[in-house]
């Protein structure tokens, strides 16, 4: 195990972190683009304090929550202002078990590359739980470090309570106990002894438990949720090559294409010097979701985890070859700069095409929209079938005095908003419908009372409009 003096490394490292950070938030200052629907989801879980929400851990509505609260804001930039932080913390924690596991040249290589990683880049930008979880895992993977070095209690306690603290942020976090497994099952100088599993195991389930018995308490909404995404468990499908290849192949942009290259040659050749303990952190994750991207889909970003001890071990395999890093680096931080200036000109476009951002833009134009409409009809209640139509119009029209509810879901709700907010049984009287489906009321047609300019952002092409039609409408055959 190499060591490293702090002092050899801290400063340059910090001074790379902190000045791609500062970058960050100042660009995000001048943002142009909506909050996408997660983002402002996340946003109204923060207005409520609980132990979970419906279809995640309750961290990150923790966090904007707090940190709307302190500012005083509820503004785009500080919904969304965390990432940049939460990245920049993890770089430096993963910086600091690069020195002890390479020297100072790999710690400062580990903040430069993982702060630029792409996955970074659009962390920063957007709110989103993997964001959140990063410096915990991080955390986990540092104090799991310092516990296999001195084998004392203290350091389980620390990662059992900090990997607690990811899963809290997303139940992905789990990917750490499982790399913490195979360490102790494959290598023999990760295996820690029962004490401190025992110590680790409990400062993990400790710090879970709240989440775990809000689950119990409400029907194990999150828990059911995740299974969702998990179809295959619950409804087999034809195998899918290609869906696992798409996934396989997003990594390359997830992680950097030289990143994720070393990590495949290291995955490749596991008896490299140093790259076990490692690997054990890293390739599960991606080999699990490509598993998962066979039997049904997957999203580029489900295997995010792999990546904290990952850029590690990128790092350490490339760092005799420092023109590979320096590429990688170009390549990495060129986008890192690149897509935070795209925000900036939301509108730019490719030819006659949508515009490149348009799935995060027109959602606070609709939702004025659909406000304006509800007022000009004496303030009428607005029901919407549409997640992210909701989504934003709880965040845009907060305060525009105008009840938005879902509608009353026929079994388990699919949504966040059938679950909090369905359309109350008692309400009785005209209500303001927006969906793409015309509705029949009474064996006719619902009357339109307006329709929507959707040009140029998420929703264009969709048949979307307002009906007026009695509440009561909404439960008829």
């Amino acid at each position: 195990m190499t060591r490293s003096d702090p002092g050899s490394w801290l400063a340059p490292a910090f001074g790379i972190v902190a000045a791609v950070t500062a970058l960050r938030l100042a660009l995000l200052v001048f943002n142009r683009t909506d909050l996408f629907v997660d983002e402002s989801q996340y946003w109204l879980w923060g207005q409520g304090f609980a132990f979970g929400y419906y279809s995640k851990p309750p961290l990150i509505a923790w966090v904007i929550g707090a940190v709307t609260a302190l500012s005083g804001s509820d503004s785009p930039f500080w919904v969304r202002a965390p990432g940049a932080v939460f990245h920049g913390a993890a770089a430096m924690i993963l910086a600091a078990m690069a020195a002890r596991m390479g020297g100072a040249r790999a710690a400062i290589w580990t903040a430069a590359c993982y702060v630029t990683l792409p996955m970074a880049t659009m962390g920063s930008l957007l709110a989103s739980t993997d964001t959140i979880m990063a410096p915990f895992f991080a955390a986990a993977l540092y104090f799991h470090t310092r516990l296999v070095e001195t084998r004392a209690p203290r350091f389980a306690l620390l990662a059992g309570a900090m990997a607690g603290l990811a899963v809290l942020a997303k139940y992905v976090g789990l990917y750490f106990l499982l790399g913490a497994a195979l360490g102790a099952l494959l290598i023999p100088a990760l295996r820690l002894g029962a004490l401190n599993w025992v110590a680790l195991l409990a400062a993990f389930g400790l710090v879970i438990l709240p989440n775990v018995l809000w689950n119990l308490d409400n029907g194990m909404a999150t828990a059911s949720h995740t299974l969702d995404n998990v179809r295959w468990v619950r409804d087999a499908k034809p195998l899918n090559p290609a869906g696992m290849a798409a996934f396989f192949l997003s990594q390359f942009a997830v992680f950097g294409p030289v990143l994720f290259a070393a990590l495949i040659w290291a995955a490749l050749h596991p008896r490299v010097a140093g790259t076990g303990r490692l690997l054990v952190f890293a390739v599960p994750a991606v080999l699990i979701v490509c598993v998962q991207a066979l039997l049904d889909r997957a999203y580029a970003n489900w295997a995010a985890s792999a990546y904290f001890a990952g850029t590690i071990l990128a790092v350490m395999i490339l760092l005799d070859r420092p023109r590979l890093l320096k590429l990688s680096l170009a390549v990495n931080g060129g986008i890192a700069i690149i897509v935070p200036v795209l925000t900036l000109f939301p509108g730019l476009t490719l030819g006659p095409e949508e515009p490149l951002l348009a799935r995060y833009l027109g959602q606070a134009a609709l939702s004025r929209q659909i406000i304006d409409l509800a007022q000009a009809e004496g303030g009428l209640p607005v029901v919407a079938d549409r997640r992210d139509v909701l989504a934003d119009l709880f965040y845009t029209g907060q305060g525009a005095g105008i009840a938005v509810y879902a509608p009353r879901p026929a079994g388990r709700p699919a949504n966040h908003y059938e679950q909090a907010y369905p359309l109350p049984a008692d309400l009785t009287g005209p209500i303001l419908l927006v969906t793409e489906r015309p509705p029949v009321c009474h064996g006719a047609p619902a009357r339109m009372i307006g329709t929507f300019d959707l040009a140029g952002g998420t929703y264009a092409g969709l048949p979307l409009a307002a009906y007026r039609m009695d509440a009561g409408c909404l439960d008829a055959p």
